[in-house]
């Protein structure tokens, strides 16, 4: 395929497939989560373990990502995804409602439904990772990565408000309604972002014949890598530790700093303004405002684990230091570190999807996709058993703190990977001298 490059239109187009993934999985995570808990009297486990089953699924990105290496097309592998994941959204919500009637059944489809989530999130999230790794060039990676990853947080922010409106006063009817509007508008504004965005591949652009080897033999390869093996290692260690406090920081501020719901609401909406900056941060630098020094990729993942390590331990200390501990300054220095980590993470990940080559590029980011997904899911549950077990030996104080230094250990590990992390080899970078401006058609092919 020839070489082509995304103007700032293009990305945000893609940007718009996160906007509309992340306004599926908000109803997921949090709106279907809080009526099993609630309206159902559902133990907590069960919305917990059927999250944690969408989250196990991701290990198949490796996979999907090596059909779409073969098939030579992205952009397939992103409208089936989305197909999926507004199907699996749509049947949750069926699930839900249904377990109002018959616990079993609807339990049963709620299975497969977040099964079927799962995998339209793993591929739709991996194909789209791929064609912005192809055609974003080095200096704006870091930017792209931000557009891509703020607009699933608008799809997040606009989302909840708006079915949270119109799901009251609430029934199981309504709720099916809403989520498969949501679902429908969803799939509707992706398949809009997507369409013709992606050049059309001539007769001779086949793909390349390594990539019609055997999957098990491509994984091999991409695995037995160093550098690829390396970077998986990283993306599971700080995504492990990024995730461990997502569901025990709110607690911890209301246990012992005695901080109202509203209030650890609040905090956490701190925390989320802190990693859009950092992010804009990122961007701002990595698109030639920093210099080669400060718009190294590298350094900002480095610098961003480091930070979140230190903002950790200040937070840890600041359970035993008492009431006029700055916790929101706190809070608000891990959002940002956080922030500085994740975008620097992704825009390393882009780089370094092409090292071996445009054949084995989906495959190399599904392995990662993989390792941040198991990461993600396992990081949020053993936070909560680490703390409960702790709380069995420990005053919440010490208990919360220990978990705290903990996470800021894993952090300082993933700092060090990140120093180790090889740049991209100039052929795995979009030769520039050759990119050419990229206008969308108006139809697929």
């Amino acid at each position: 395929m020839a070489p082509f490059a995304f103007g700032w239109w293009q990305i945000v187009r893609l940007g718009l497939v996160q906007t509309a993934l992340g306004a599926i999985v908000v109803l997921m995570t949090s709106t279907l989560n809080r009526v099993m808990v609630v309206e159902l009297a559902l133990p907590a486990i069960v919305p917990g373990g059927l999250v944690a089953l969408h989250y196990a699924v991701q290990i198949l990105r490796p996979r999907w990502g090596y059909g779409s290496d073969v098939h030579g097309r992205r952009t397939p592998w992103i409208v089936g995804g989305m197909a999926a994941l507004a199907l699996g959204g749509f049947g949750a919500a069926v699930a839900t409602a249904l377990a109002e009637i018959h616990l079993a059944a609807g339990l049963a489809l709620a299975v497969l439904s977040f099964l079927i989530v799962g995998m339209g999130v793993g591929a739709a999230g991996t194909s789209l990772l791929v064609l912005l790794a192809t055609g974003v060039e080095d200096r704006r990676r870091g930017a792209a990565a931000t557009v891509v990853w703020v607009m699933m947080i608008a799809g997040f922010a606009v989302t909840a408000p708006l079915a949270g409106h119109f799901l009251d006063p609430f029934s199981g009817a309504r709720l099916v309604a809403v989520s498969g509007t949501v679902s429908a508008l969803a799939f509707l504004v992706a398949l809009l972002a997507v369409r013709g965005i992606e050049p059309t591949r001539t007769e001779g652009d086949g793909p390349a014949v390594e990539a019609k080897r055997p999957f098990r033999a491509v994984l091999t390869r991409v695995w037995s890598e160093p550098a690829s093996r390396r970077f998986t290692v990283f993306i599971f260690v700080a995504m492990l530790a990024y995730s461990a406090q997502e569901l025990i920081l709110e607690p911890f501020a209301g246990l012992v700093f005695a901080m109202t719901p509203g209030g650890t609401t609040k905090l956490s909406g701190l925390q989320h303004g802190g990693v859009l900056a950092g992010m804009l941060l990122v961007a701002g630098l990595t698109m030639g405002i920093g210099g080669p020094i400060l718009g190294s990729l590298k350094l900002w993942t480095a610098l961003g684990c480091v930070g979140s390590a230190a903002s950790l331990l200040a937070i840890a200390g600041g359970g035993l230091a008492g009431p006029d501990f700055p916790l929101r300054g706190a809070v608000f220095a891990l959002g940002l570190c956080n922030g500085v980590f994740a975008v620097a993470a992704i825009g390393s990940m882009m780089a370094l999807a092409g090292m071996g080559g445009e054949a084995e590029r989906g495959t190399r980011m599904g392995v990662w996709g993989a390792a941040q997904g198991i990461a993600f899911g396992a990081g949020g549950f053993l936070g909560t058993v680490a703390v409960d077990a702790a709380r069995l030996v420990l005053p919440p104080v010490q208990a919360y703190g220990s978990v705290f230094a903990a996470e800021a250990g894993l952090f300082l590990v993933g700092a060090v990977l990140a120093l180790r992390i090889a740049p991209a080899p100039a052929s795995a970078r979009p030769h520039r001298t050759k990119l050419v401006p990229f206008t969308p058609r108006l139809s697929m092919r």
